[in-house]
Protein backbone atom coordinates (compact mmCIF):
# COMPACT_ATOMS: atom_id res chain seq x y z
CA UNK A 1 0.00 0.00 0.00
CA UNK A 2 2.73 2.65 0.92
CA UNK A 3 4.45 1.52 -2.45
CA UNK A 4 1.01 2.69 -4.29
CA UNK A 5 1.05 5.24 -2.35
CA UNK A 6 4.72 6.88 -3.37
CA UNK A 7 4.18 6.19 -6.90
CA UNK A 8 1.56 8.14 -7.11
CA UNK A 9 3.13 10.86 -5.11
CA UNK A 10 5.89 11.03 -7.96
CA UNK A 11 3.28 10.87 -10.94
CA UNK A 12 1.72 14.31 -9.24
CA UNK A 13 5.25 15.59 -8.17
CA UNK A 14 6.20 15.01 -12.55
CA UNK A 15 2.32 16.02 -13.68
CA UNK A 16 3.02 19.13 -11.03
CA UNK A 17 6.26 20.10 -12.27
CA UNK A 18 5.98 19.67 -16.04
CA UNK A 19 2.43 20.44 -16.46
CA UNK A 20 0.38 21.96 -14.35
CA UNK A 21 2.87 25.10 -12.75
CA UNK A 22 4.04 25.52 -16.61
CA UNK A 23 0.74 27.80 -18.11
CA UNK A 24 2.08 26.49 -21.53
CA UNK A 25 1.88 23.06 -21.41
CA UNK A 26 -1.08 23.06 -18.83
CA UNK A 27 -3.42 25.23 -21.83
CA UNK A 28 -1.54 22.91 -23.84
CA UNK A 29 -2.70 19.67 -22.21
CA UNK A 30 -6.59 21.08 -22.10
CA UNK A 31 -6.71 22.18 -25.94
CA UNK A 32 -5.34 18.07 -26.47
CA UNK A 33 -8.05 17.14 -23.66
CA UNK A 34 -10.59 19.20 -25.39
CA UNK A 35 -10.08 17.53 -28.98
CA UNK A 36 -9.52 14.02 -28.11
CA UNK A 37 -12.92 14.30 -26.34
CA UNK A 38 -14.20 15.96 -29.61
CA UNK A 39 -13.55 13.01 -31.60
CA UNK A 40 -11.18 15.34 -33.68
CA UNK A 41 -8.11 13.56 -35.82
CA UNK A 42 -4.90 12.90 -33.84
CA UNK A 43 -3.11 15.32 -36.20
CA UNK A 44 -5.52 18.14 -35.73
CA UNK A 45 -5.19 17.27 -31.82
CA UNK A 46 -1.58 17.60 -31.85
CA UNK A 47 -1.44 20.70 -33.82
CA UNK A 48 -3.96 22.49 -31.80
CA UNK A 49 -1.57 21.27 -28.85
CA UNK A 50 0.94 23.08 -30.25
CA UNK A 51 -0.10 26.11 -31.31
CA UNK A 52 -1.28 26.46 -27.64
CA UNK A 53 1.74 25.94 -26.58
CA UNK A 54 3.67 28.18 -28.87
CA UNK A 55 0.86 30.88 -28.22
CA UNK A 56 1.08 31.05 -24.66
CA UNK A 57 5.18 30.84 -24.83
CA UNK A 58 4.97 33.63 -27.02
CA UNK A 59 3.07 35.26 -24.29
CA UNK A 60 4.94 34.67 -21.77
CA UNK A 61 8.03 35.81 -23.69
CA UNK A 62 6.39 39.17 -23.98
CA UNK A 63 5.58 38.84 -19.84
CA UNK A 64 8.54 38.19 -18.68
CA UNK A 65 10.09 40.72 -21.48
CA UNK A 66 8.16 43.39 -19.44
CA UNK A 67 8.53 42.45 -16.01
CA UNK A 68 12.91 41.54 -16.19
CA UNK A 69 13.57 45.53 -17.94
CA UNK A 70 11.21 47.22 -15.13
CA UNK A 71 11.14 44.94 -12.22
CA UNK A 72 15.05 46.07 -11.60
CA UNK A 73 14.47 49.70 -12.03
CA UNK A 74 10.93 50.03 -9.58
CA UNK A 75 13.67 47.60 -7.14
CA UNK A 76 16.25 50.17 -7.50
CA UNK A 77 14.44 52.91 -5.61
CA UNK A 78 14.72 50.53 -2.85
CA UNK A 79 18.82 50.53 -2.97
CA UNK A 80 18.65 54.26 -4.24
CA UNK A 81 17.27 55.96 -1.36
CA UNK A 82 18.56 53.19 1.15
CA UNK A 83 14.56 52.39 2.28
CA UNK A 84 14.14 49.13 4.39
CA UNK A 85 11.08 47.89 2.50
CA UNK A 86 9.03 45.20 1.35
CA UNK A 87 8.53 44.58 -2.48
CA UNK A 88 5.20 44.40 -3.53
CA UNK A 89 5.58 41.22 -6.08
CA UNK A 90 4.40 37.53 -6.05
CA UNK A 91 8.07 36.00 -7.00
CA UNK A 92 9.11 38.26 -3.77
CA UNK A 93 6.42 37.32 -2.04
CA UNK A 94 7.10 33.48 -2.75
CA UNK A 95 10.31 34.07 -1.73
CA UNK A 96 9.71 35.92 1.65
CA UNK A 97 7.56 32.57 2.40
CA UNK A 98 10.23 30.05 1.33
CA UNK A 99 12.75 31.98 4.06
CA UNK A 100 10.76 32.40 6.32
CA UNK A 101 8.23 29.73 6.77
CA UNK A 102 10.85 27.36 8.49
CA UNK A 103 12.50 30.31 10.57
CA UNK A 104 8.82 31.41 11.86
CA UNK A 105 6.82 28.21 11.76
CA UNK A 106 9.02 25.20 10.99
CA UNK A 107 7.40 24.13 8.25
CA UNK A 108 8.45 22.83 5.12
CA UNK A 109 8.37 24.58 1.87
CA UNK A 110 6.95 21.27 0.26
CA UNK A 111 3.85 21.65 1.58
CA UNK A 112 2.67 24.36 -0.45
CA UNK A 113 2.65 22.01 -3.12
CA UNK A 114 0.63 19.26 -1.34
CA UNK A 115 -1.67 22.41 -0.63
CA UNK A 116 -1.91 23.31 -4.33
CA UNK A 117 -3.05 19.88 -5.36
CA UNK A 118 -6.12 19.90 -2.38
CA UNK A 119 -7.08 23.63 -3.90
CA UNK A 120 -6.75 22.47 -7.44
CA UNK A 121 -8.65 19.09 -6.71
CA UNK A 122 -11.25 21.14 -5.02
CA UNK A 123 -11.47 24.11 -7.37
CA UNK A 124 -12.54 21.18 -10.23
CA UNK A 125 -14.77 19.06 -7.77
CA UNK A 126 -16.93 22.64 -7.32
CA UNK A 127 -17.48 23.10 -10.83
CA UNK A 128 -18.18 19.52 -11.64
CA UNK A 129 -21.06 20.25 -8.97
CA UNK A 130 -22.01 23.24 -10.50
CA UNK A 131 -25.89 22.15 -10.35
CA UNK A 132 -25.33 23.03 -6.46
CA UNK A 133 -21.81 25.29 -6.58
CA UNK A 134 -23.27 27.70 -9.09
CA UNK A 135 -19.29 27.67 -9.91
CA UNK A 136 -18.02 27.39 -13.77
CA UNK A 137 -14.49 28.37 -14.14
CA UNK A 138 -11.43 26.14 -13.69
CA UNK A 139 -8.31 27.91 -12.39
CA UNK A 140 -5.34 26.55 -14.51
CA UNK A 141 -2.59 29.35 -14.39
CA UNK A 142 -0.45 27.03 -12.67
CA UNK A 143 2.63 29.66 -11.52
CA UNK A 144 0.05 31.75 -9.55
CA UNK A 145 -1.30 29.04 -8.26
CA UNK A 146 2.12 28.17 -6.66
CA UNK A 147 2.17 32.14 -5.28
CA UNK A 148 -1.16 31.75 -4.01
CA UNK A 149 -0.27 28.70 -2.04
CA UNK A 150 2.48 29.77 -0.43
CA UNK A 151 1.03 33.23 1.03
CA UNK A 152 -2.32 31.08 1.57
CA UNK A 153 -0.22 28.90 3.92
CA UNK A 154 1.63 31.81 5.43
CA UNK A 155 -1.80 33.10 6.43
CA UNK A 156 -3.41 29.90 7.59
CA UNK A 157 -0.33 29.18 10.07
CA UNK A 158 -0.46 32.93 11.11
CA UNK A 159 -3.80 32.41 12.30
CA UNK A 160 -3.66 29.50 13.47
CA UNK A 161 0.46 28.41 14.32
CA UNK A 162 -0.45 25.42 16.20
CA UNK A 163 -2.40 23.54 13.50
CA UNK A 164 -1.85 19.93 12.50
CA UNK A 165 -0.04 19.32 8.92
CA UNK A 166 -2.86 17.51 7.68
CA UNK A 167 -5.18 20.17 9.25
CA UNK A 168 -3.52 23.07 7.51
CA UNK A 169 -3.53 21.01 4.02
CA UNK A 170 -7.45 20.03 4.57
CA UNK A 171 -8.28 23.50 5.71
CA UNK A 172 -6.77 25.92 2.94
CA UNK A 173 -7.19 23.20 0.37
CA UNK A 174 -11.02 23.86 0.90
CA UNK A 175 -10.74 28.00 1.25
CA UNK A 176 -8.16 28.24 -1.46
CA UNK A 177 -10.08 26.29 -3.89
CA UNK A 178 -13.02 28.12 -3.08
CA UNK A 179 -11.48 31.21 -3.49
CA UNK A 180 -9.66 30.37 -7.35
CA UNK A 181 -13.37 29.06 -8.51
CA UNK A 182 -14.98 31.87 -6.90
CA UNK A 183 -12.83 34.69 -8.05
CA UNK A 184 -12.88 33.39 -11.66
CA UNK A 185 -16.08 33.02 -11.55
CA UNK A 186 -17.10 36.53 -11.01
CA UNK A 187 -14.84 37.41 -13.70
CA UNK A 188 -16.81 35.35 -16.56
CA UNK A 189 -19.68 37.99 -17.45
CA UNK A 190 -17.22 41.03 -17.41
CA UNK A 191 -14.76 38.90 -19.46
CA UNK A 192 -17.67 37.97 -21.86
CA UNK A 193 -18.53 40.95 -22.83
CA UNK A 194 -15.44 42.34 -23.19
CA UNK A 195 -14.17 39.73 -25.75
CA UNK A 196 -17.35 39.15 -27.23
CA UNK A 197 -17.72 35.53 -26.00
CA UNK A 198 -14.31 34.88 -25.85
CA UNK A 199 -15.10 31.26 -23.30
CA UNK A 200 -12.85 31.91 -20.68
CA UNK A 201 -12.49 33.87 -17.59
CA UNK A 202 -9.75 35.03 -15.77
CA UNK A 203 -7.70 33.21 -13.65
CA UNK A 204 -4.91 35.68 -11.66
CA UNK A 205 -4.35 37.60 -8.69
CA UNK A 206 -7.44 40.26 -9.16
CA UNK A 207 -10.07 37.91 -9.70
CA UNK A 208 -12.50 40.06 -7.18
CA UNK A 209 -10.76 43.24 -8.17
CA UNK A 210 -11.97 43.11 -11.75
CA UNK A 211 -15.81 42.17 -10.79
CA UNK A 212 -16.01 45.06 -8.21
CA UNK A 213 -13.99 47.75 -10.84
CA UNK A 214 -16.70 46.72 -13.29
CA UNK A 215 -19.28 47.06 -10.77
CA UNK A 216 -18.17 50.64 -9.80
CA UNK A 217 -17.60 51.39 -13.45
CA UNK A 218 -21.23 50.52 -14.06
CA UNK A 219 -22.55 52.87 -11.31
CA UNK A 220 -19.85 55.39 -12.93
CA UNK A 221 -21.50 55.25 -16.47
CA UNK A 222 -24.96 55.02 -14.89
CA UNK A 223 -24.16 58.59 -13.08
CA UNK A 224 -22.99 59.89 -16.08
CA UNK A 225 -25.97 58.99 -17.89
CA UNK A 226 -28.37 60.22 -15.05
CA UNK A 227 -26.59 64.02 -14.98
CA UNK A 228 -26.79 63.92 -18.94
CA UNK A 229 -23.35 63.45 -19.61
CA UNK A 230 -21.63 61.81 -22.81
CA UNK A 231 -19.65 58.63 -21.96
CA UNK A 232 -16.70 58.99 -24.51
CA UNK A 233 -14.23 55.86 -24.23
CA UNK A 234 -10.34 56.43 -25.32
CA UNK A 235 -10.93 54.99 -28.76
CA UNK A 236 -13.01 57.39 -29.07
CA UNK A 237 -11.61 60.45 -28.07
CA UNK A 238 -10.27 62.63 -31.09
CA UNK A 239 -6.73 64.62 -30.04
CA UNK A 240 -6.05 67.68 -31.67
CA UNK A 241 -2.88 68.67 -33.72
CA UNK A 242 0.25 66.94 -32.61
CA UNK A 243 -1.44 65.21 -29.87
CA UNK A 244 -2.71 63.46 -32.68
CA UNK A 245 0.67 60.90 -32.59
CA UNK A 246 -1.29 59.29 -29.28
CA UNK A 247 -4.25 58.07 -31.12
CA UNK A 248 -1.21 55.79 -32.08
CA UNK A 249 -1.09 52.64 -29.36
CA UNK A 250 2.58 51.80 -29.98
CA UNK A 251 3.65 55.41 -30.37
CA UNK A 252 1.32 56.55 -26.80
CA UNK A 253 2.58 53.62 -25.40
CA UNK A 254 6.33 54.49 -25.92
CA UNK A 255 6.51 58.20 -25.39
CA UNK A 256 4.71 57.36 -21.87
CA UNK A 257 6.81 55.27 -21.11
CA UNK A 258 9.97 57.05 -22.20
CA UNK A 259 8.13 59.69 -19.47
CA UNK A 260 7.32 57.30 -16.40
CA UNK A 261 10.19 55.34 -16.58
CA UNK A 262 12.55 58.25 -17.83
CA UNK A 263 12.49 59.91 -14.87
CA UNK A 264 12.96 56.88 -12.56
CA UNK A 265 16.08 55.69 -14.34
CA UNK A 266 17.37 59.69 -14.18
CA UNK A 267 16.86 59.39 -10.66
CA UNK A 268 18.21 56.30 -10.01
CA UNK A 269 21.56 57.59 -12.28
CA UNK A 270 23.55 55.86 -14.49
CA UNK A 271 25.92 54.25 -11.57
CA UNK A 272 23.00 52.02 -10.22
CA UNK A 273 22.32 50.76 -13.85
CA UNK A 274 26.16 50.03 -14.24
CA UNK A 275 26.37 48.15 -11.06
CA UNK A 276 23.27 46.13 -12.50
CA UNK A 277 25.27 45.19 -15.36
CA UNK A 278 28.11 43.89 -13.66
CA UNK A 279 26.18 42.10 -10.72
CA UNK A 280 23.29 40.27 -13.41
CA UNK A 281 26.97 39.61 -15.37
CA UNK A 282 25.66 41.27 -18.60
CA UNK A 283 22.05 40.19 -18.33
CA UNK A 284 20.69 43.36 -17.79
CA UNK A 285 21.79 47.45 -16.80
CA UNK A 286 23.93 49.40 -18.50
CA UNK A 287 27.79 48.67 -20.15
CA UNK A 288 30.40 50.97 -18.50
CA UNK A 289 31.22 52.31 -22.33
CA UNK A 290 27.60 52.06 -22.96
CA UNK A 291 24.93 55.20 -24.00
CA UNK A 292 22.74 56.35 -21.06
CA UNK A 293 20.67 58.41 -22.92
CA UNK A 294 20.01 55.47 -25.40
CA UNK A 295 19.70 52.75 -22.75
CA UNK A 296 16.84 54.85 -21.07
CA UNK A 297 15.49 54.82 -24.69
CA UNK A 298 15.72 51.30 -25.41
CA UNK A 299 14.48 50.15 -22.22
CA UNK A 300 11.27 52.43 -22.36
CA UNK A 301 10.20 51.24 -25.77
CA UNK A 302 10.90 47.65 -25.29
CA UNK A 303 7.72 48.24 -23.25
CA UNK A 304 5.34 48.90 -26.38
CA UNK A 305 7.55 45.77 -28.41
CA UNK A 306 6.65 43.53 -25.28
CA UNK A 307 3.78 44.76 -24.72
CA UNK A 308 2.91 43.74 -28.36
CA UNK A 309 4.30 40.15 -28.20
CA UNK A 310 2.06 39.55 -25.39
CA UNK A 311 -0.92 40.31 -27.60
CA UNK A 312 0.37 38.23 -30.48
CA UNK A 313 0.55 35.20 -27.89
CA UNK A 314 -3.09 35.91 -26.80
CA UNK A 315 -4.26 35.81 -30.12
CA UNK A 316 -2.54 32.63 -31.33
CA UNK A 317 -3.54 30.78 -28.21
CA UNK A 318 -7.40 31.68 -27.17
CA UNK A 319 -8.82 30.31 -30.19
CA UNK A 320 -7.51 27.10 -29.73
CA UNK A 321 -8.62 27.21 -26.30
CA UNK A 322 -12.66 28.34 -26.60
CA UNK A 323 -12.48 25.99 -29.50
CA UNK A 324 -11.10 22.60 -27.70
CA UNK A 325 -12.31 23.32 -24.51
CA UNK A 326 -16.12 22.62 -25.75
CA UNK A 327 -14.99 19.27 -25.70
CA UNK A 328 -14.19 19.35 -21.91
CA UNK A 329 -17.48 21.17 -21.44
CA UNK A 330 -19.73 18.86 -22.83
CA UNK A 331 -18.21 15.61 -21.24
CA UNK A 332 -16.60 16.24 -18.27
CA UNK A 333 -17.30 19.61 -16.75
CA UNK A 334 -20.37 20.61 -18.64
CA UNK A 335 -20.98 24.64 -18.56
CA UNK A 336 -17.58 25.87 -17.76
CA UNK A 337 -15.33 27.88 -19.10
CA UNK A 338 -11.26 28.00 -18.31
CA UNK A 339 -9.73 30.46 -16.29
CA UNK A 340 -6.26 31.40 -17.40
CA UNK A 341 -4.04 34.51 -17.21
CA UNK A 342 -5.41 37.95 -16.95
CA UNK A 343 -2.99 39.48 -19.76
CA UNK A 344 -5.24 37.47 -22.42
CA UNK A 345 -7.68 40.56 -21.84
CA UNK A 346 -5.46 43.06 -23.21
CA UNK A 347 -5.64 42.34 -26.41
CA UNK A 348 -9.47 42.88 -26.32
CA UNK A 349 -9.83 46.26 -25.14
CA UNK A 350 -8.88 49.76 -26.72
CA UNK A 351 -5.05 49.11 -26.56
CA UNK A 352 -4.89 52.48 -25.05
CA UNK A 353 -6.44 51.46 -21.69
CA UNK A 354 -3.64 48.84 -20.92
CA UNK A 355 -1.11 52.31 -20.95
CA UNK A 356 -3.71 54.32 -19.43
CA UNK A 357 -4.95 51.59 -16.90
CA UNK A 358 -0.94 51.18 -15.57
CA UNK A 359 0.01 54.74 -14.93
CA UNK A 360 -3.00 56.09 -13.44
CA UNK A 361 -2.59 52.97 -10.97
CA UNK A 362 0.88 53.91 -10.99
CA UNK A 363 0.43 57.08 -9.89
CA UNK A 364 -1.85 55.90 -7.04
CA UNK A 365 0.82 53.66 -5.67
CA UNK A 366 3.59 56.42 -5.53
CA UNK A 367 1.21 59.14 -3.62
CA UNK A 368 0.71 56.06 -1.26
CA UNK A 369 3.82 55.41 -0.92
CA UNK A 370 4.41 58.89 -0.20
CA UNK A 371 2.29 58.92 2.01
CA UNK A 372 3.72 55.81 4.37
CA UNK A 373 6.96 57.78 4.02
CA UNK A 374 5.19 60.83 5.84
CA UNK A 375 3.73 59.33 8.20
CA UNK A 376 6.38 57.27 9.15
CA UNK A 377 4.55 54.06 8.46
CA UNK A 378 7.04 50.87 10.05
CA UNK A 379 6.55 49.22 6.45
CA UNK A 380 7.67 50.82 3.28
CA UNK A 381 6.53 49.31 0.38
CA UNK A 382 7.86 49.53 -3.17
CA UNK A 383 6.36 49.55 -6.44
CA UNK A 384 6.31 45.83 -7.59
CA UNK A 385 6.20 45.91 -11.42
CA UNK A 386 3.22 42.94 -12.26
CA UNK A 387 0.67 44.17 -9.05
CA UNK A 388 1.55 48.14 -10.51
CA UNK A 389 0.95 46.69 -14.51
CA UNK A 390 -1.26 43.42 -14.45
CA UNK A 391 -4.11 44.60 -12.12
CA UNK A 392 -4.57 48.38 -13.01
CA UNK A 393 -3.48 48.04 -16.96
CA UNK A 394 -6.37 45.08 -16.44
CA UNK A 395 -8.65 47.80 -14.92
CA UNK A 396 -8.03 49.96 -17.16
CA UNK A 397 -9.02 47.60 -20.31
CA UNK A 398 -12.28 46.93 -17.92
CA UNK A 399 -12.96 50.28 -16.84
CA UNK A 400 -12.52 51.93 -20.49
CA UNK A 401 -14.85 48.91 -21.71
CA UNK A 402 -17.92 49.73 -19.67
CA UNK A 403 -17.43 53.16 -18.72
CA UNK A 404 -15.23 55.40 -20.71
CA UNK A 405 -12.17 57.27 -20.60
CA UNK A 406 -12.88 58.36 -17.24
CA UNK A 407 -13.44 55.45 -15.38
CA UNK A 408 -10.21 53.58 -17.30
CA UNK A 409 -8.12 56.42 -15.06
CA UNK A 410 -10.02 56.87 -11.88
CA UNK A 411 -10.44 53.38 -10.97
CA UNK A 412 -7.02 51.99 -11.69
CA UNK A 413 -5.69 54.95 -9.43
CA UNK A 414 -7.89 54.14 -6.41
CA UNK A 415 -6.53 50.67 -7.02
CA UNK A 416 -2.89 52.00 -6.50
CA UNK A 417 -4.09 53.20 -3.13
CA UNK A 418 -5.34 50.36 -2.00
CA UNK A 419 -2.85 47.92 -3.49
CA UNK A 420 -0.22 50.21 -1.22
CA UNK A 421 -2.02 50.50 2.10
CA UNK A 422 -3.40 47.22 1.97
CA UNK A 423 -0.03 45.22 1.24
CA UNK A 424 1.47 47.42 3.81
CA UNK A 425 -1.16 46.73 6.40
CA UNK A 426 -1.27 42.96 5.89
CA UNK A 427 2.25 42.07 5.15
CA UNK A 428 3.18 44.02 8.42
CA UNK A 429 0.85 42.32 10.84
CA UNK A 430 1.51 38.87 9.27
CA UNK A 431 5.17 39.35 9.74
CA UNK A 432 6.29 39.04 5.95
CA UNK A 433 7.81 42.43 5.39
CA UNK A 434 10.68 41.53 7.84
CA UNK A 435 11.13 39.21 4.95
CA UNK A 436 11.00 41.93 2.42
CA UNK A 437 8.16 41.04 0.03
CA UNK A 438 4.54 40.43 -0.22
CA UNK A 439 2.36 39.15 -2.94
CA UNK A 440 0.46 42.40 -3.56
CA UNK A 441 -1.98 41.77 -5.78
CA UNK A 442 -5.25 43.47 -5.71
CA UNK A 443 -7.15 40.45 -4.23
CA UNK A 444 -4.14 40.08 -1.50
CA UNK A 445 -4.94 44.02 -0.76
CA UNK A 446 -8.20 43.62 -0.06
CA UNK A 447 -10.19 40.29 0.05
CA UNK A 448 -7.31 38.28 2.39
CA UNK A 449 -6.63 40.34 4.61
CA UNK A 450 -10.46 40.70 5.40
CA UNK A 451 -10.43 36.93 5.88
CA UNK A 452 -6.91 37.00 8.00
CA UNK A 453 -8.78 39.34 10.08
CA UNK A 454 -12.20 36.80 10.56
CA UNK A 455 -9.49 33.69 11.15
CA UNK A 456 -7.39 35.47 13.78
CA UNK A 457 -9.92 36.82 15.44
CA UNK A 458 -12.83 34.44 15.34
CA UNK A 459 -11.06 31.18 15.36
CA UNK A 460 -12.46 28.14 13.65
CA UNK A 461 -15.81 29.88 13.67
CA UNK A 462 -13.61 32.68 11.31
CA UNK A 463 -12.91 29.41 8.84
CA UNK A 464 -16.64 28.97 8.91
CA UNK A 465 -17.41 32.41 8.59
CA UNK A 466 -14.98 32.75 5.12
CA UNK A 467 -16.21 29.18 3.73
CA UNK A 468 -19.51 30.57 3.89
CA UNK A 469 -19.20 33.63 2.29
CA UNK A 470 -17.22 32.11 -0.74
CA UNK A 471 -19.92 29.89 -0.84
CA UNK A 472 -22.87 32.21 -1.09
CA UNK A 473 -21.26 34.67 -3.26
CA UNK A 474 -21.98 32.34 -6.47
CA UNK A 475 -25.58 31.41 -5.19
CA UNK A 476 -26.15 35.45 -5.27
CA UNK A 477 -24.62 35.67 -8.63
CA UNK A 478 -27.06 32.87 -9.63
CA UNK A 479 -30.48 34.23 -8.02
CA UNK A 480 -29.33 37.80 -9.34
CA UNK A 481 -30.44 36.55 -13.05
CA UNK A 482 -31.09 32.82 -13.17
CA UNK A 483 -32.62 32.56 -16.87
CA UNK A 484 -29.12 34.63 -17.89
CA UNK A 485 -26.55 32.82 -15.64
CA UNK A 486 -25.41 29.57 -17.51
CA UNK A 487 -26.64 30.90 -20.70
CA UNK A 488 -23.98 33.22 -21.14
CA UNK A 489 -21.22 30.39 -20.97
CA UNK A 490 -23.45 27.77 -23.00
CA UNK A 491 -24.90 29.99 -25.97
CA UNK A 492 -23.75 33.88 -25.78
CA UNK A 493 -25.28 34.81 -28.50
CA UNK A 494 -28.59 34.10 -27.02
CA UNK A 495 -27.47 35.39 -23.75
CA UNK A 496 -26.37 38.87 -25.79
CA UNK A 497 -30.30 38.55 -27.26
CA UNK A 498 -32.08 38.06 -23.76
CA UNK A 499 -29.56 41.03 -22.46
CA UNK A 500 -30.78 43.05 -25.73
CA UNK A 501 -34.48 42.71 -24.89
CA UNK A 502 -34.27 43.79 -21.37
CA UNK A 503 -32.33 46.90 -21.71
CA UNK A 504 -35.31 47.80 -24.19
Amino acid sequence: MQQFVNILIKIWEYFAANILTQPAYMIGFIVLLGYILEKKPIYESIAGFLKAVIGYMILIVGSNGLVSSFRPILAGLKTRFHLTATVIDPYFGQNAVTEGVVKTFGRTFGDVMLLLLFAFVFNILLVRFQKYTKLRAVFTTGNVQVQQSATAFWILLFCFPKMGRIEVLVVMGIILGLYWAVGSNLTIRYTQDLTDGGGFAVAHQQGFGIAFVSWLADKFKAHEKKVQKETKGLEDIELPGFLKIFNENMVATGILMLFFFGIIMLVLGRPYFNQLYVSTKGASGLAPNGSFLFYILTTSLSFAVNLAILQLGVRTFVGELTESFTGISDRLLPGSVPGIDVAATFAFGEPNAVTIGFLFGALGQFLAIAALLVLHSPTIIIAGFIPLFFDNAAFGVYANKRAGAKAAMLLPFISGLIQVFGAAFISSWIGLSKFGGYLGMFDWDTVWPFFTILMKFLGVVGIIAVIVILIAIPQLEYRHDPDNYFLMVTDYDKYKENMAKKTK
